[in-house]
């Protein structure tokens, strides 16, 4: 899996939950701006990926599986 795969699982993630990644991220507790495209990257190039405990947030609000999650990344 690469930094991409992660992140655009993020992304589909939110859209399957008929959410934006902002909107994912309060439902899930974080900060509104955790899944934001431009914290995705340093400001120097560097990816940054998203913490598991953020991942963890996301699938215990929504009851969703890692399984599920990672199947996100291929639909």
């Amino acid at each position: 899996m690469t930094h991409q795969d992660i992140w655009l699982a993020i992304d589909r993630f939110a859209v399957k939950h008929n959410m934006s990644c902002s909107g994912l991220a309060k439902f899930s507790g974080l900060d509104a701006t955790t899944f934001n495209k431009s914290k995705r990257w340093s400001k120097y190039g560097q990816p940054r990926w998203p913490s598991t405990g953020s991942i963890s947030k996301i699938l215990s609000a929504t009851g969703e599986s890692l399984e599920n999650f990672v199947k996100c990344i291929y639909d």
